[in-house]
């Protein structure tokens, strides 16, 4: 296991920010993982929320924290302690994604800069197996990478103030999924049917950090017939377990 250079920081009276190197990398994501669950199996009462992102941790205490360097040097002998994860129980998950016109109103933009026809772009996007790095932003937006370098596109000097409910999108070396209806700054190449946040579900979002994710390319008519079976709850999506 590699033992990374981290950083704490105080991010306000109750929490504190600790930081990996700031890169994309299933290295990192696997060493935050580990400590956040090291962190959570300490049992520690102060400790109220953990919430990490691709290269960082913010993790919130019940208390004000008058000495903040005390914590840090907890925390810093906990980093040290921590134990590998062996074999965790991940899921593949495959996501039926429509492509059509109707729903990548960006694909011909994307084309024409970077050079590669749609059919390119589609085939590359949906080839690709992806990691599940974090679920932010929108609860159930899952932050996925992985994503082929010749698809790396800028995210929109305006965006959006509303795409629809399960845009698939780009944004610089990410994709992603928008759960709900809402406002986009990344590039809209597709959209899947499948509901990804339920708040009336046992598990709200189906997907998990380290989960991994793959796009299956589908015709309008295929999006349609899986949409009514999302609603009508007889859809069920299609994955297999993984060893993380």
């Amino acid at each position: 296991m590699i033992d990374f250079e981290l950083t704490y920081h105080r991010f306000s009276e109750h929490s504190i920010l600790v930081q990996w190197p700031q890169k994309i990398d299933k290295n990192i994501l696997n060493d935050v993982l580990v400590f956040k669950n090291h962190l959570l199996n300490s049992r520690i009462k102060s400790i109220l929320q953990i919430n990490s992102t691709y290269s960082s941790m913010l993790i919130t205490y019940q208390f004000t924290i008058d000495n903040v360097y005390d914590e840090f040097s907890t925390l810093k002998t906990l980093y040290s302690t921590r134990v590998s994860i062996k074999k965790r129980a991940l899921r593949h998950w495959k996501i039926p994604v429509c492509y059509d016109d109707e729903f990548g109103m960006d694909l011909d933009e994307i084309s024409k800069n970077i050079n590669l026809s749609k059919a390119e772009i589609i085939k590359t996007h949906s080839e690709m197996i992806y990691t599940v790095f974090f679920i932010g932003f929108l609860p159930g937006f899952l932050y996925l990478g992985g994503l082929d370098k010749r698809l790396f596109f800028s995210r929109k000097n305006s965006p959006r103030l509303k795409v629809k409910k399960g845009a698939v999108a780009i944004g610089n070396e990410q994709t992603g999924i928008y759960p709900n209806s809402s406002p986009a700054g990344w590039n809209i190449i597709g959209n899947s049917p499948l509901e990804f946040f339920n708040s009336e579900s046992n598990l709200p979002c189906f997907a998990k950090a380290g989960d991994k994710i793959q796009f299956v390319p589908i015709s309008i008519e295929t999006y349609n017939t899986i949409l009514k079976a999302v609603q009508n709850g007889s859809y069920n999506i299609e994955s297999e377990i993984i060893d993380g």
